[in-house]
C-alpha cells in the first residue's frame, strides 16, 4: 500500500516509521526545508513541496496513493489537503489530524475527510475509559457524527449481567463488536453470558447511545454530550468559502 503523509514533524515521521515497519510504501511531503530530515526515515520517499498546491500533488503522483494522511499542525492545511486528495485525485481513504478541538466539527466528508483524529478527544476518552463504570465513552468517531465506536463497562447491577448475548434485544443502529473481559478481547458469541465489569464495544449511531445506556446501566447518570469550543476565525472563513 502506498501512503502519503503530509507534514514531516515528529507526528508525521513517527507514523511513517510505523507504516514502513509494516511493509508499506511511504511518501512524506513537507514544505519547510528545515523540517526535511530524510536521514531520520531513510526508507521513505521525501518531497519538499506545499501539499495544498495542485502542482505539488501532481508531482507527488498523489492519485497512485491508497491513503493520504494530513498530519500537520495546521488545521487549515489539513482540511485543504484532504479536500484536494479526495475530490481532485480520488484517494480512496483520507485521514486528518485535528489540532484545535473547536474545529473538529469541520473534519467530515464535506472536506474529504474519512477519519478525523483528535488527540485531545482520544486522551480524554482513555482517561474516562480507565475510571468510568456504567458510563458511555466515545473512543472514535467515523465520518463525524455518522457513527461512533463506544465503550461501556457493565456495573454490578446491570440488567444485562448473566444474560446471553443472543437474548438481549439491542437497539437498532447499535452493533456489539467485542467483549473485553479481564483485559482479553473476544468476539461477542451469541451463547456467551455477560458478566459484571465486562467492557462492551459498540459501533453505534449517536441516537442509539442513550438507549444502550438505559438498557445496560439504568442507575448510572445518562450520557452527556460534551460541548466544544468555538472554531477559530480562520477555519470559519474557510468553511464559508467551502460552503
Amino acid at each position: 500500500m502506498r501512503v502519503c503523509i503530509v507534514g514531516a514533524g515528529n507526528v508525521g515521521r513517527s507514523i511513517a516509521r510505523e507504516l514502513i515497519a509494516n511493509g508499506h510504501e511511504v511518501l512524506l511531503i513537507e514544505r519547510d526545508p528545515h523540517a526535511i530530515k530524510s536521514d531520520t526515515v531513510p526508507e521513505a520517499e521525501w518531497l519538499l513541496a506545499d501539499a495544498c498546491e495542485m502542482d505539488s500533488l501532481e508531482e507527488a503522483d498523489l492519485q497512485t496513493c491508497d491513503v493520504s494522511i494530513a498530519a500537520t499542525g495546521d488545521d487549515k492545511a489539513n482540511l485543504v489537503h484532504t479536500l484536494l486528495a479526495k475530490t481532485e485525485f480520488g484517494v480512496p481513504r483520507t485521514v486528518a489530524r485535528v489540532n484545535h478541538p473547536g474545529n473538529e466539527w469541520l473534519f467530515d466528508d464535506q472536506w474529504g475527510v474519512d477519519v478525523a483524529v483528535s488527540t485531545p478527544r482520544i486522551m480524554s476518552a482513555l482517561v474516562e475509559e480507565a475510571v468510568s463504570v456504567g458510563e458511555i465513552v466515545r473512543l472514535l468517531t467515523f465520518k463525524k457524527g455518522a457513527s461512533n465506536l463506544i465503550e461501556l463497562r457493565l456495573p454490578d447491577d446491570s440488567p444485562a449481567v448473566g444474560k446471553r448475548v443472543r437474548d438481549i434485544e439491542w437497539p437498532m443502529r447499535a452493533v456489539l463488536v467485542a467483549v473485553i473481559r479481564d483485559g482479553t478481547p473476544s468476539n461477542p458469541e451469541p451463547d456467551a453470558a455477560l458478566e459484571a465489569a465486562d467492557e462492551l464495544l459498540f459501533v453505534s449511531d449517536p441516537e442509539a447511545e442513550a438507549l444502550l445506556h438505559a438498557m445496560l446501566a439504568p442507575k448510572s447518570e445518562p450520557p452527556v454530550v460534551s460541548r466544544t469550543a468555538a472554531p477559530s476565525a480562520a477555519i470559519r472563513r474557510a468553511a464559508r468559502r467551502q460552503g
